[in-house]
């Protein structure tokens, strides 16, 4: 194995730290089905799919250079352990005008294992610049820290010079090293060459440098795989640690906690809206920056984190959480009473035996049976009735049901005796309204030739009832 490849990038200093949390737990609880998912993938039919389906994709791509046998066959070694998605069925989600998502491929583990040993073999000047820059703001070299201060200082003094900085890197970080490898200087003096100067004259004395990816079987590629396990590392623990510190003050699961988070919040940014321009940034900026910076020292972080957090920042950080907890539970009233709204249902009932308009029967001797209990009116002008729809609904008044996330509040449904008003309110036509008795609606039809005004095929009443919303307990805990 190669100690390291030439002209490539890999951090070949001591392994950057991993970031640790109180608390937390190193290796992930998402565990659980894990062996029902493991049995069904080696279940005989799965495996048998699968054997089948290797053999069709060894003799289709035998001549494929790509992926040897041995990668299909750790393929499909992978492929019984890891749980089968339909991965295609995001192609539905992408936006079809984009061209971003012409050719693109699906989910193919030799795809996916070669586009990882291209990517971890080239991803090492990411884990250089993280550790210079760890070294830099751990105050390794404390000449380079102060040098970054110094140039914060002027950049937050002068936040114009923001715009020099990216010209000042490729200068001093590209293009003056670049022009040294091709010109390096001249040996240390010797006895020969007592009086040897750096001279920028004459031909390049050696060849430029490219940047090449790790080679697969050397050091580099395996200390690029250890920085970017750790980095995996770090994001899972900062995520967690993340999600545990925000998500009880902001999911509600608190309500009067949530609601006063919200109520600074908001009051901050009115005031900030207002007041903004009158405040020194670049001074805060500045403060902020050195303050941020003067924590990495060692000194100062073993002082901070021992004695100034014990004696003061411990007891202030009480402090304000018991007053906090005060100001919460004297101040912020929440209304614990639930919304409360009010349903209707139509009960339809429809004239017995055939019905015409040329039929003479009083209308007062017709005989009505219970149709449904429906949400809609079913007026003439409905847009399912016109469209020669069924009428949709329940048969029985006690199937009637709450709206999902509702429940009844009262006991029993009440009849509404404003008829008169549910009708004019929705406009409907060709009605006739019951305003003594059941309170019955009558569809109207008019006789041939102007004739008299008859009581068509349906007639319904309303019902109305109080619902509340459901109260649902304990669901933020988990």
């Amino acid at each position: 194995m190669d100690d390291y490849t030439a002209e490539a990038f890999s951090n070949r200093d001591e392994p950057i730290p991993v970031i640790g949390v109180p608390g937390n737990d190193a290796l992930s609880s998402d565990t659980e089905g894990k062996r029902d998912k493991l049995k069904k993938s080696l279940s005989p039919s799965h495996l048998k799919d699968k054997i089948r389906d290797a053999g069709n994709s060894s003799s289709s791509n035998g001549s494929d250079p790509g992926h040897s046998l041995q990668d299909r066959l750790f393929a499909k070694l992978l492929q019984q352990v890891i749980p089968a998605e339909d991965i295609n069925d995001l192609s539905d989600l992408q936006d079809k005008r984009s061209t971003k998502y012409i050719n693109r491929p699906g989910f193919s583990l030799p795809l996916m294992t070669n586009n990882f040993r291209r990517f971890n073999a080239r991803i090492g000047v990411v884990f250089v610049f993280q550790n210079r820059l760890v070294r830099l703001l751990s105050w390794k070299v404390t000449s380079h820290t102060f040098s970054l201060l110094a140039v914060y200082t002027f950049v937050c003094l002068d936040p114009y010079l923001l715009s020099i900085l990216p010209l000042v890197f490729i200068l001093l970080f590209l293009l003056v090293p670049a022009f040294l490898t091709r010109h390096p200087p001249p040996p240390s003096p010797t006895t020969t060459m007592p009086d040897s100067q750096y001279s920028i004259a004459g031909p390049p004395l050696a060849p430029p440098r490219t940047v090449k990816p790790a080679s697969e079987m050397s050091k580099d590629f395996f200390r690029n795989m250890r920085d970017l396990q750790n980095c995996m590392d770090d994001f899972s623990t900062i995520h967690d640690a993340t999600i545990k510190a925000i998500t009880p003050a902001t999911n509600f699961s608190n309500e009067p906690l949530s609601s006063t988070l919200f109520l600074f919040l908001f009051t901050s940014a009115c005031i900030l809206f207002l007041t903004s321009h009158l405040l020194p940034w670049r001074l805060i900026a500045l403060f902020l920056g050195w303050t941020a910076i003067a924590l990495g020292h060692p000194t100062l972080q073993a002082y901070v984190s021992q004695t100034f957090y014990k004696e003061h920042v411990r007891p202030a950080t009480s402090t304000a959480r018991s007053w906090l907890d005060e100001w919460i539970s004297s101040d912020i009233i929440l209304d614990s009473a639930p919304e409360i709204r009010e349903v209707e249902i139509f009960e339809l009932q429809r004239r017995k035996g055939s019905f015409s308009t040329q039929n003479n029967d009083d209308d007062d001797m017709v005989e009505w049976e219970s149709w449904i209990f429906s949400p809609s009116a079913w007026e003439p002008t409905a847009p399912l009735r016109i469209a020669g729809e069924r009428v949709k609904g329940t048969r029985f008044f006690e199937d009637v049901t709450a709206p999902a996330g509702w429940e009844f509040s009262d006991k029993k449904w009440g009849l509404d005796l404003g008829s008169k008003e549910w009708v004019e309110e929705r406009m409907v036509g060709g009605l006739e309204v019951e305003v003594e008795g059941e309170r019955w609606v009558y569809d109207v039809l008019n006789g041939e030739g102007g004739g008299t005004r008859r009581r068509g095929e349906w007639r319904r009443r309303r019902w109305v009832r109080l619902v509340k919303r459901k109260v649902l307990r304990d669901v933020g805990g988990g």
